[in-house]
């Protein structure tokens, strides 16, 4: 049967609250920014009625000056990841030469909500696990109302280092205030989260372990790679895998070695388990925990490394699932981007001019692109087929100059970073599929909006995506 905890617990999941209520996503909005907002609000009206032509003059220009500086940043970015491995490797020899008397002890947090069909595949996988089990503690995190996976787990026959962990049931619902549970209730020199249908690399832990001995003090995680097992199933899932090979393996390398802010992703984040507590963990308010833990953690001068090493998950195959799931990724980020933009120059001090550049080209820049992206597509779609006055008038020479670089470099940028996130995997077959990624932004724009709504009525309703609906094989290069 499951075990129940000390409900002493049950206070420190929401030590991020009570202790850095500042760094806490459980207010959309302060008080500071509500006013801030209602002022340039007004001031929008104000100019809109008085001044239209010049206000959509001056966002046609800002907006489309934005687009060249992120575009070009997020090829720099890649460009530094194809030229040179960012992430750390090593061979089977060196891990096989550690000493597993000397390992440090691992615990693993599996987060799980109605999660029943996978759960047998999920414990098969994991004990496959080269790590010496004496030394290795894997929580099954299962919430307190969830007498499905209650069943399924105590129908199984459990190895000895698998531990099912109730969730006593508290607001909010969500996957951090779990793994905080999880996290306050391990006594582990490192730990990892594993979502319940991902397939790790059986050697993963040990590279983390070799890793963490040969960085800095102050690395306290790494990020291992993502991608995914069915990616062939339809269309959606190769451009959810292309997407994936860019972010993973190109993207986020990147951006180790520019020592920015890293947006970790929400399984295969490798810790010290003690630097991570005093941190208060995740916030459990948070919908993308993992990318608002990766900004904190730089803010107070811990940091985030890759290793080389892939976690296989399931891509989301299903359209309406795949929106619920994009639309809670895109409120989390807004989320992030509103509780860490609360005191902007306190955060330019924390992260460096560098480090502020990327939160607001990574973060603040990949949302304004999702609400952006329509309103262009629809005035272009407008200009070829009607040509009106409007258009004409707030693409004078110079802007329209710097807006048709936009329409076909910067585009063709995003399309090139697709295709080489294939190619670097040797996708070579989802090469022709990445090119068409345009219409897979369309999607993503609409689940921001979905976001945005949701966001203001539903902050931290967290839509559950449905696992274990492709099968669980091994991936296919």
């Amino acid at each position: 049967m499951p075990d129940q905890q000390p409900a002493n617990l049950s206070d420190q999941v929401l030590k991020v609250l009570h202790e850095r209520p500042d760094e806490c996503a459980y207010w959309t909005l302060t008080r500071t920014q509500k006013m801030l907002l209602a002022a340039v609000l007004f001031v929008a009206a104000v100019l809109a009625v008085f001044h239209g032509y010049l206000l959509l003059l001056v966002l046609n220009a800002l907006a489309i000056i934005f687009y060249i500086i992120h575009s070009m940043y997020k090829f720099w970015l890649v460009w530094r990841s194809l030229e040179h491995k960012r992430e750390l490797a090593y061979t089977p020899q060196e891990l096989a030469a550690l000493d597993e008397q000397q390992l440090p002890t691992y615990t693993i947090l599996v987060p799980l909500y109605r999660e029943a069909e996978v759960l047998p595949n999920l414990v098969a996988c994991l004990s496959k696990l080269d790590y010496p089990t004496d030394k290795l503690h894997i929580m099954l995190l299962i919430e307190e109302d969830d007498a499905e996976t209650k069943e399924a787990c105590d129908s199984l026959e459990l190895p000895t280092h698998f531990h099912p962990i109730i969730v006593p049931h508290s607001e909010p619902k969500t996957k951090p205030k779990a793994c905080n549970y999880g996290l306050y209730a391990s006594e582990s020199d490192l730990l990892v989260i594993y979502d319940a249908e991902d397939r790790p690399e059986p050697d993963q832990l040990k590279k983390a372990v070799a890793a963490f001995a040969e960085l800095p003090d102050n690395v306290i995680c790494l990020q291992a790679k993502l991608n995914y097992y069915n990616q062939r199933h339809n269309l959606l899932t190769r451009w959810f895998t292309s997407e994936y090979s860019v972010w993973f393996d190109l993207f986020l390398p990147g951006l180790t070695s520019a020592k920015a802010p890293i947006p970790l992703g929400g399984t295969s984040n490798h810790f010290k388990a003690g630097p991570l507590k005093e941190l208060g963990g995740w916030d459990p308010f948070n919908v993308t925990e993992d990318c608002d833990l990766g900004i904190r953690m730089h803010k107070h001068g811990s940091y985030t490394a890759m290793i080389d090493s892939t976690t296989w998950e399931e891509a989301n195959g299903e359209l309406f699932s795949w929106l619920r799931q994009r639309s809670r990724w895109v409120k989390g980020y807004m989320q992030t981007y509103l509780v860490h933009m609360r005191r902007p120059l306190q955060l330019l001090r924390q992260l460096g001019p560098s480090g502020f550049f990327a939160f607001q080209m990574t973060i603040g820049g990949s949302l304004l692109c999702f609400f952006l992206n329509p309103i262009y597509w629809l005035m272009t779609a407008m200009w070829f087929s009607m040509q009106p006055e409007i258009i004409s008038a707030i693409f004078p020479p110079v802007i329209f100059a710097l807006g048709t670089f936009c329409l076909f470099i910067g585009n063709f940028v995003f399309v090139y970073l697709a295709v080489a996130g294939c190619a670097n995997r040797q996708y070579y077959d989802l090469i022709k599929y990445a090119v068409l990624t345009p219409a897979y932004w369309l999607l993503m724009s609409i689940g921001a909006y979905k976001a945005l709504v949701q966001l203001i009525h539903r902050p931290h309703y967290w839509e559950k995506t449905d696992h274990g609906r492709f099968g669980g094989g091994v991936p296919v290069g």
